[in-house]
Order: C-alpha cells, then sequence, then structure tokens
C-alpha cells in the first residue's frame, strides 16, 4: 500500500493528470474550454450549448460548410432567446481563438457605443483573469500561457496582444473602423426593439455599414459572425439570407421547442417550461415571437407565406403567355409587369419588372420583356396614366416588330387592398416562382414578403400586379379597350 505520504503524492498525480488532460481537450475543443472555465453556467444538461459551441468552432476551423456549394461559409447568423449566453459565449470563443492563433484579428460590432464597450471589456478580462488556487479553477491563461494583453496597449475599446497588432477592436454602427482589419468580425443585436424593426431607414443603414465600412476591413477570407434577434425579415440576417445564400448558415434555437405539441422548453434547467408560457401569455404575440421563437414580426404578421416553385418548366406546355402591369401612380411608387405561362388553372411566374424608373425607361424595357417571353395577352391598368402607357408601349412592339400581342387597357374599379385580401389564398395556391426568385428579383421580393394582412403598407404595386396575374388566370378581369399589333397595321398596310 506505499506510506501515507507515498498514497497522497500518488493522488495529487492523478490529479495532476486528470487538469492537464482537461487542458488539452479544452484547447482543441471550444465546448469543453466553456465548460472548464464556468461550470456554473455551461452544464452538460444545457443541450442547446453543445449546438452552440461546436457550430462556433465548425466555422472558425471552415468544417461548416454550404450544402449547395460544398466551400466553407461566410456568414454565420445565429438567432437565439434572451439569457441563452450568446454574447458571454461570444467573448468566450473570442478568447479561444486567440489560443488558436495569437494573430487572430477580432473586430465587434454593437448596438450603440454604449454596448460596446461591455463586450470588450469582457473579453479582454478574460484574458487577463487570474486563477484562484484549486485544481478546478481554470482560466483562459491556464489554457493559452502564451496569449497575454500587451502592456500599455489595453484600452477597452481597442487592444493588443503580445506578439501581435491591434488585435481586437469594439465598435457600434455610428462608429469607426480605422486602422483596423479583422479575421473575425462578430456583430451583435443590432436592432434594440420592434420600432425599430419597422424603421426602414435604420436597416438600410445597417445593411450599408456591413456592405460598405465593414466589408472594405474585412481580411481574406474573414469569418462573420451575425448574433441578433430576428425582429424583421429584411434585417441584417435577412438581408444576408437574400443576397448570400450559399454563403450562410443559420443557427436557430427557440426557447420553446417547436416539435413539441405541448411546447415544451428546449432548456428546462435555465428557463422552465412553467415559467416561459407565462412569459407567452404576458408578452405582446409580436415581442414574444420575435424574442423566444424567432419569428420576425413582419412575417407573423404577413399576408403571403412559402410559395411554390419550379426549377425547370417546359414552355411547350403553356397554354398561353400573360402578362399584368401595374404602372407607377404617384412618383414614389413603382412600376411592376409580371409574364407567365399558363397550365390549367397555374400560372409559372417568368418575369418580373419592379422598377421605380420613369416612364421614358419603362415604356421601351416593358415592351422588350413582352417580346423575350413570347407574351401574348397584356393586360394593363389605364388608371393615372396606363393608358398612354399602354400606347406608348404599343408604339415601342411595333419598333421591335413584335406582331403577335394583343395589349389590353382597363379601368380597375375595384379597392387595390380589398383584391389583395381576397385574393391572397389563390396567390399563394396558383402561382409557382423559379426556386431563385428571391435573388432575380430581390425588390419584388422584399415587398412581398414584408406585405402585412392588418395595418398599414407603405406600398402594393407588387401585390396589385401579383393579384392581377391570378385574377387573369380565373378570368376574373378583362379589358375593354384591345390593340393587337398585327404585321400589317404596323406597315401602315
Amino acid at each position: 500500500m506505499g506510506s501515507l505520504a507515498e498514497q497522497f503524492k500518488a493522488q495529487m498525480n492523478r490529479e495532476e493528470t486528470e487538469r492537464d488532460r482537461n487542458l488539452r481537450e479544452g484547447r482543441r475543443n471550444l465546448r469543453k474550454f466553456c465548460n472548464l472555465r464556468k461550470p456554473d453556467f455551461y452544464k452538460e444538461i444545457r443541450t442547446y450549448q453543445d449546438e452552440l459551441c461546436n457550430t462556433l468552432q465548425a466555422a472558425y476551423e471552415k468544417k461548416l460548410v454550404s450544402e449547395k456549394t460544398g466551400k466553407p461559409i461566410k456568414y454565420l447568423i445565429i438567432n437565439m432567446p434572451p439569457g441563452y449566453g450568446k454574447s458571454y459565449t461570444l467573448a468566450n470563443f473570442a478568447n479561444w481563438c486567440y489560443g488558436q492563433n495569437v494573430k487572430n484579428k477580432i473586430i465587434t460590432v454593437s448596438y450603440n457605443n454604449i454596448i460596446a464597450p461591455e463586450f470588450a471589456r469582457t473579453t479582454r478580462d478574460m484574458v487577463q483573469e487570474e486563477g484562484e488556487p484549486g485544481e478546478d479553477s481554470y482560466t483562459t491563461r491556464d489554457f493559452f500561457p502564451h496569449v497575454k494583453v500587451k502592456y500599455g496597449d489595453a484600452s477597452v475599446m481597442k487592444w493588443s496582444l503580445e506578439g501581435s497588432y491591434a488585435s481586437y477592436l469594439a465598435t457600434s454602427f455610428d462608429g469607426t473602423v480605422t486602422g483596423m482589419r479583422g479575421n473575425i468580425i462578430i456583430i451583435d443585436d443590432p436592432i434594440k426593439n420592434d420600432k425599430e424593426a419597422a424603421n426602414d431607414a435604420v436597416k438600410e443603414s445597417h445593411w450599408n455599414y456591413l456592405k460598405n465600412t465593414l466589408s472594405s476591413r474585412a481580411l481574406p477570407g474573414a469569418l462573420w459572425i451575425i448574433v441578433l434577434t430576428r425582429w424583421a425579415t429584411d434585417d441584417l440576417a435577412g438581408r444576408l439570407l437574400d443576397a448570400y445564400p450559399d454563403k450562410c448558415h443559420v443557427l436557430k434555437l427557440t426557447a420553446l421547442d417547436t416539435d413539441s405539441p405541448d411546447g415544451v422548453s428546449t432548456c428546462e434547467d435555465l428557463f422552465p417550461t412553467e415559467d416561459l408560457q407565462d412569459k407567452r401569455e404576458t408578452l405582446d404575440e409580436n415581442i414574444w415571437g420575435a424574442n423566444y421563437m424567432q419569428t420576425p414580426i413582419d412575417k407573423k404578421g404577413a399576408l403571403y407565406g412559402e410559395f411554390k416553385t419550379y426549377s425547370v418548366v417546359d414552355p411547350d406546355k403553356f397554354e398561353k403567355l400573360i402578362n399584368y402591369t401595374d404602372t407607377a401612380d404617384e412618383g414614389s411608387d413603382s412600376l411592376c409587369s409580371i409574364s407567365a405561362g399558363v397550365i390549367g388553372r397555374y400560372g409559372y411566374i417568368l418575369d418580373v419588372y419592379y422598377t421605380e424608373d420613369s416612364m421614358e425607361t419603362t415604356e421601351p424595357e416593358t415592351a422588350r420583356r413582352l417580346q423575350i417571353n413570347g407574351v401574348r395577352e397584356c393586360l394593363i391598368e389605364s388608371n393615372n396614366g396606363g393608358r398612354g402607357f399602354a400606347r406608348n408601349v404599343i408604339r415601342h412592339l411595333k419598333i421591335l416588330k413584335c406582331y403577335k400581342c394583343m395589349v389590353t387597357w382597363f379601368h380597375q374599379s375595384k379597392p387595390k387592398k380589398v383584391r389583395i385580401l381576397t385574393n391572397a389564398s389563390n396567390v399563394m395556391d396558383q402561382l409557382i416562382m423559379p426556386e431563385d426568385w428571391e435573388q432575380r428579383w430581390p425588390d419584388y421580393a422584399k415587398h412581398m414578403k414584408k406585405y402585412q394582412r392588418k395595418g398599414k403598407n407603405d406600398h402594393d404595386d407588387a401585390e396589385d400586379a401579383t393579384t392581377g396575374i391570378v385574377e387573369m388566370i380565373n378570368g376574373d378581369v378583362k379589358g375593354k379597350r384591345k390593340a393587337r399589333i398585327g404585321r400589317k397595321r404596323a406597315l401602315g398596310v
């Protein structure tokens, strides 16, 4: 058995071996690193943390790839309920990344300059944290002794690590990134509340900041991590998904299990089901949906759902080729001209022309698109100048020697919103979009996805023309003034 001293020494060796093993595993595995650093928050029972940590690590190691391209994703979008520790986990992730390579350069962007220092301070303090005596205490320095904040270069918003330069910068959407480039860019909760979610100017400013300011500071192959509540379909996450679908990966974690008929908590240990159900009953439905279930407010009340799509369609099967055009009523309105091939009661959308350009541009372009898509029947609303538009389209069709398209104009007397609402189910049932319709016609898709069943909608040109196509298929709308572009008439014979 040996002496007590020998037994104690053997026990110490076993404990030291276990600690060494923990440190080795933590260096290789982010989830283990987090578990050991903060065991009171990171627990095995909280299985959502497995998915969060493993996804972050896979993205960093370029093992998270697009299903379509097979290439590593560029944008990791994380949607999680409040209180699930996403910001704290990102601070741990930043520390772990520095341990992998001290040359990593991280830029974090927060809602404003009040929040930005908090994220930066947490990340920096983790690097500088001193361990407490005991075998169960673990700090970043225990795992990565070489990761140290450079003396004299440790301000809250921008600091460096020993052996590197400009390692970390914290900023906001109204801040600057001058003098810093990053290979890991983290954007944390850009939208503050539901009011901002409805403010197109705010969302546009976020998008422009990402496209122009931030992108110019990104190093080649940079990983972008966008953590946000899904307030709106056209928020930063939505715009990235629309613009770069093959470069994005979404990690969506909800508070209640959507696959459970009883709606149980996805983390009973952190948020008991009973507590979440109480919140659900108390909070406004939109706030609950956005914060806890990652359902955008505008999607919750959206008139249209997911459209049917097609990849290939045989044009020889089309029974007729039609077009419905809604001209711009006012200066802020858009022209929307939609062409479709009809088979039975279904319309296969072939082309969408959605623009704010002037009539000098839209008249010849509409004619060109009618010719290219082989349209035989075109219906144009004559309200507010539409009759003159139709006549000019006819003139341009003659110039193009397109003689088989019959252009019809008519006055739309039915209330626009009533038509849109009453035909919504027909639109979803009868119209079929190309698989890439959201990328092909992004502005049109944006408006179709945002249109609300209740409340005020800024524009309805896209919805009006889409409704018109269904009405044409069903014979619910007919023009009274027709002009067939015959060859003899075009030639003045």
